[in-house]
C-alpha cells in the first residue's frame, strides 16, 4: 500500500489532532490476548478493510462499524524499527512490545462484536524481511505480534523495496508459512502489486517460491491500482489475468485458483491519480462474488470519506461519496447487509427537542449553532464544517444533547 498510505507527512494540523484524539479516547484498554473474543468467520477477515490505526485522521472504528454493519479491519502496518532490528513496530517507531494506543483500539473493536487482523509490509520503509537474518527469526518477530494482540489473521502486504529482494521474500513466505503451521486456523492473505497482466515478474516470482516451500494462504491479493488503471473493468481484467497466473504459477485448477484471489482496491482518487468511483467498486464486487474470489478488500477506511476543506489524499477519497460508502461493499462481501444511514424520510415525532435543522455537510457551523442528526440533538462547541455528528467522540466538535 502506498505510503500515503502509511504516515501523511503533510497532514495538516486539524488532522493530526483528530488522530490524538481518536487515540486518547481508546489507549487506556488494552485486549488481554487471553481473553480474546472467539474468532469471527473467515468472511470477515477476508473482507476486512485497510485502517490505519495512529495515522491519517483514523476514524472512530466502532462509528464505522454501526454505519455499515462491518466487523473486521485490517490494521497497517507492522514494520522493522526505523533505526533498524529485528523486533515489529507500528510504523517503523512504535514498538510493538509496549504498545498501549493501537491495543486500546483493538479492545474497542472487539467490544463493539469486531475483530482485527494485523497487516505487515506495505509500501516504504523497512520490512522485518529485510532485516530478520532468517526464516525463524522473521516468523518470531511476527509472533510476537499475534501473541500480543491475540489475532487470529495476519495479511503479508509484500511491495517495493522488499518485494525485489528475493531474501526477504523467501523470509517473509517461509514465516508466513511457519506461522501457519503454529497458529492453527490462522487466516493469512498475501497482498501484492497488480499489473494489467495480474502481476509483474516479482509477483511471479513470489508464486515460484510460495509453491517451492509448499505453501499456500488462504488468499494471495493484487492490488490492481498505480499502474494506469481505468476504472473497474481494467481491474476486473487483471483480476481475470491474475487468476490465469495462479492456475499455471501454484498447479491450481480454475474453481481453486479463483476460491484463493483476492482484490484490494483503492478508493477514490489513487496515488497516481486513476479515479475509482463507487460504481467501479460495484463492478469489481459483481465480479468477485460471481466468481467467488476470496477477498474483497481497499486502502482505506481513512480515506472512505468525501474531501471537505482538504484535499488529502490520506485522509479522504477526493470523489462524490457519503461517509464509509467504499466500506459498505466489504460488509456485503463477508455477507452482511449494510444498515440504512441515509436521512430520514419523516421529521422526528418527539415533541420540541428537534426543531433544529437537520445536519449538513457543506454548511459552515459556529459555536453554539443547534442541529439534529440520527435522532440526536448536537450544539457545536467552535467552528465546523463537514465533521459529521456522532463521529468526533467526546473531545470533537459535537456535543452531544441527547435523543429527540
Amino acid at each position: 500500500m502506498r505510503r500515503s498510505r502509511l504516515a501523511a507527512v503533510g497532514i495538516a494540523a486539524a488532522t493530526v489532532l483528530g488522530a490524538a484524539a481518536t487515540l486518547a479516547a481508546t489507549a487506556d484498554a488494552q485486549p488481554d490476548a487471553a481473553a480474546a473474543p472467539a474468532a469471527l468467520g473467515n468472511n470477515w477477515y477476508a473482507s476486512a478493510p485497510y485502517l490505519m490505526p495512529q495515522s491519517n485522521n483514523p476514524p472512530d472504528p466502532v462509528t464505522v462499524m454501526n454505519a455499515t454493519g462491518q466487523k473486521a479491519f485490517q490494521l497497517a502496518f507492522i514494520l522493522a524499527p526505523n533505526g533498524g532490528g529485528c523486533s515489529p513496530t507500528w510504523d517503523g517507531t512504535s514498538a510493538v512490545s509496549s504498545d498501549t494506543a493501537v491495543a486500546g483500539v483493538i479492545s474497542k473493536i472487539r467490544g463493539a462484536g469486531g475483530d482485527v487482523s494485523v497487516s505487515v509490509g506495505g509500501y516504504g520503509g523497512t520490512k522485518l524481511g529485510q532485516t530478520c537474518g532468517s526464516v525463524a527469526a522473521t516468523a518470531d518477530a511476527y509472533q510476537q505480534v499475534i501473541t500480543k494482540y491475540g489475532l487470529k489473521a495476519i495479511d503479508f502486504d509484500l511491495e517495493e523495496p522488499e518485494y525485489e529482494n528475493t531474501a526477504a521474500i523467501a523470509n517473509e513466505l517461509g514465516a508466513a508459512k511457519t506461522l501457519q503451521a503454529n497458529n492453527p486456523d490462522l487466516f493469512v492473505s498475501v497482498t501484492m502489486p497488480g499489473t494489467a497482466a495480474g502481476t509483474g515478474w516479482f509477483g511471479t516470482q513470489l508464486l515460484d517460491q510460495a509453491k517451492s516451500i509448499g505453501f499456500s494462504p488462504n488468499n494471495f491479493s493484487i492490488m490492481p491500482f498505480d499502474g494506469g488503471f481505468n476504472g473497474g473493468s481494467s481491474q476486473v481484467s487483471a483480476l481475470e489475468a491474475f487468476h490465469g497466473l495462479l492456475v499455471s504459477h501454484m498447479g491450481w485448477d480454475s474453481a481453486t485458483a479463483y476460491s484463493h484471489e483476492g482484490f484490494s482496491g483503492m478508493n477514490g482518487k489513487s496515488d497516481a491519480a486513476e479515479i475509482f468511483n463507487l460504481s467501479d467498486f460495484q463492478t469489481v464486487y459483481d465480479y468477485a462474488t460471481s466468481h467467488k474470489l476470496g477477498r474483497f478488500t481497499f486502502w482505506s477506511v481513512n480515506r472512505d470519506r468525501a474531501c471537505v476543506g482538504t484535499t488529502d489524499n490520506g485522509v479522504c477519497s477526493n470523489v462524490q461519496q457519503n461517509d464509509w460508502d467504499f466500506t459498505k461493499f466489504t460488509t456485503q462481501f463477508a455477507g452482511a447487509t449494510p444498515p440504512q444511514t441515509g436521512p430520514p424520510t419523516s421529521p422526528p415525532t418527539s415533541p420540541g427537542t428537534c426543531a433544529a435543522a437537520e445536519w449538513s455537510k457543506t454548511q459552515v457551523y459556529t459555536g453554539g449553532n443547534t442541529v439534529s442528526h440520527n435522532g440526536h440533538k448536537w450544539t457545536a462547541k467552535w467552528w465546523t464544517q463537514g465533521e459529521e455528528p456522532g463521529t468526533t467522540g467526546p473531545d470533537g466538535v459535537w456535543s452531544d444533547n441527547g435523543t429527540c
